[in-house]
Parts: structure tokens; C-alpha cells; sequence
């Protein structure tokens, strides 16, 4: 019995996936009536106006308009500038998370439940969830505010012990958009920036075909402080010819899913629980989708953490296939 031959491919590069962003000074609608929140005592908010309201990964910033005065969302862009050294207090973007001296949001998670304080001068805090640490209690009825993870529309409603419920959206459960329509909106979505990379050709030069067995990535996939992880995944395409056509595919056989399960969890191929191939891990292809092939290409999914700070680097990558 003759044995096959394996050949092993090392292809080396250096690429990061990363989000390059320059915000705008604020990411909320300027459409009539995308831009308002509504308190009965004192009016109409309007989060555009003052040009300073955008929602991040990690907290809310700037200041909404109203008839007492401003709303300050963030102590490190009040309307007075920074005043964080005077009061730790802001939004943050994720339940647990909590405002640190400097004004960042620690262990913020980006899933659009936004917690924490704002302050206005007439009303003073506003609460904008039950599940802030002090002076609402438990979360017997879950209420806050929370960002629509779809359509990026606000919904519920904050608390003022002077001022009462603040509405973020005329559509709340138990509320009539008679005889008003308004809500606030963002661009921001809870979501990771997704990266793709397709290889160049690879050569088996196997003319009666080869079966691609593996692919093993070599780089850096972190988890941040919140626990978020950064992904890696792959896409097979294989051809007899040199042009293609060229057909990128998962473990379903269809371009709907990546490999990212270990050779040792599934030697036929498979996605991991996890969502991310483990870095340094022979990840198997199942070989009923890319036998007698000569040529190979791959695909690979590079997602950065939900709060858009942290992303995979990936230095080499390596084929093996047998002949």
C-alpha cells in the first residue's frame, strides 16, 4: 500500500481587522421627530440640536436641549466641558457596567441597555435603567432605556425623582403615539466590524487532484476586559481550474457558515461552540467537499469585539492536503 503524500503550505501575512472611524459629533437622526424625548414636566428633549449626542460602544456623550436647560449625559462632555474630577456620572452602554474617575465605562458589554445617570440642573439625576447600583431599588418591572439592536430606535424610559418617567418613544408598551410621533434614533448598532480576506490561487500541483485536510491560522485572537471575544473563521473553495469558478462554502457546504471547529472536536469539519478557531489548532475540512482538486482558495471571517476596540491579527497561515 502506498502512502500519501501530505504537503504542507505556509502562507504568511500580516493583516488586522480593525474598525478605522471617524465619528460624526453626534450619530442621531436629524429626521423631524427622530430626535425626541419626551418628560412632562419639562417638555420636549431634542438629542440633536446641539450636535453633541452620539452613542459609542462603551457609553452615551454629550447633552440634550430642553426647556430647563441641558441634559448631560457624560461628565467628560457636560455642557461645562469636562467635570469628571467633580462627579463620576454618564451613561454606559451595557448592563454592569460602571463610570470609573476618568469618565470611561468599565466592563461595558455594547448590547444597547444603556445604565447609569444623567443630570440636569431642574431635575437633577435621571436614572436610565433599574439595574443601576443605587437609589431605584430592584428591578421588579425591568424598565430603562434600551437601543433597538435592529433599527437603532430608543425605547422604554428613564427616571426623574422631580421629573417623572422621561419617554424615549411614543411607541412604548402602554403608550399611544396620538396626537405625537417621536422617538430617538442612532446609527449606532450593537454590533462587530467584520473583516474579509480571499487568498490568491494555491497550486497543488497534483494533477489527478488533492484533498485538502486542514488549515491552521497563527496570530492573536483576545479577549478584552469585558470578556468579549474577537473571532476567526474560514471558507473553502476548490477548482479543477485555475479560474474558478470559485465557490467559498462552510461545513453546510453552502456560503451561510465558517470552519472553525478543531480537527479534534470534528475531524470532518465543523463550526465551534465558541464561534472562533482556536489560533495554532489544525481546524479540519471535510474532505467530501474539496477531494481531487487541484486548486484551493480560502476565505477568511475576521470580527472584531462588540465595542469595536479589539481585533484578530493573523500572521501565517497553513494548508495541508494530500496527494
Amino acid at each position: 500500500m502506498r502512502r500519501a503524500s501530505q504537503t504542507v503550505l505556509y502562507t504568511s501575512l500580516f493583516f488586522i481587522c480593525f474598525g478605522y472611524f471617524t465619528y460624526a459629533a453626534t450619530n442621531i437622526s436629524g429626521t423631524p421627530n427622530e430626535y425626541l424625548a419626551w418628560d412632562d414636566s419639562s417638555g420636549w428633549w431634542d438629542l440633536y440640536i446641539n450636535n453633541t449626542v452620539e452613542v459609542q460602544g462603551s457609553k452615551m456623550v454629550g447633552y440634550a436641549s430642553s426647556t430647563i436647560g441641558e441634559i448631560s449625559f457624560d461628565c467628560g462632555t457636560s455642557p461645562s466641558g469636562n467635570i469628571c474630577h467633580i462627579s463620576q456620572y454618564g451613561i454606559c452602554n451595557g448592563i454592569g457596567s460602571t463610570k470609573d474617575a476618568s469618565g470611561g465605562c468599565n466592563d461595558a458589554t455594547a448590547t444597547g441597555d444603556l445604565v447609569g445617570y444623567a443630570w440636569n440642573d431642574v431635575l437633577g439625576w435621571i436614572s436610565f435603567s433599574c439595574h443601576n447600583t443605587e437609589g431605584v431599588g430592584t428591578c421588579t418591572n425591568d424598565w430603562g432605556v434600551k437601543i433597538n439592536k435592529t433599527n437603532g430606535d430608543f425605547e422604554g424610559y428613564a427616571w426623574s425623582d422631580i421629573g417623572g418617567w422621561i419617554s424615549f418613544n411614543c411607541a412604548n408598551s402602554g403608550s399611544s403615539c396620538t396626537p405625537y410621533t417621536y422617538k430617538v434614533n442612532t446609527s449606532w448598532r450593537s454590533t462587530s466590524t467584520i473583516a474579509l480576506l480571499d487568498s490568491a490561487v494555491i497550486d497543488t500541483q497534483s494533477v489527478g487532484g488533492a484533498t485538502l485536510n486542514s488549515i491552521t491560522w497563527n496570530g492573536t485572537s483576545n479577549a478584552n476586559g469585558t470578556g468579549q471575544q474577537t473571532y476567526v473563521d474560514f471558507q473553502i473553495a476548490v477548482s479543477n481550474s485555475s479560474s474558478g469558478p470559485w465557490d467559498f462554502i462552510g461545513p453546510s457546504g453552502t456560503g451561510a457558515d465558517y470552519y472553525s471547529a478543531s480537527c479534534e472536536a470534528s475531524f470532518k469539519g465543523g463550526v465551534n461552540a465558541g464561534g472562533n478557531a482556536p489560533k495554532d489548532t489544525p481546524i479540519c475540512i471535510d474532505p467530501a467537499q474539496v477531494k481531487n482538486m487541484r486548486y484551493i482558495r480560502y476565505r477568511v471571517r475576521l470580527r472584531s469585539n462588540l465595542l469595536q476596540t479589539d481585533t484578530p491579527r493573523i500572521d501565517d497561515i497553513i494548508l495541508n492536503w494530500s496527494k
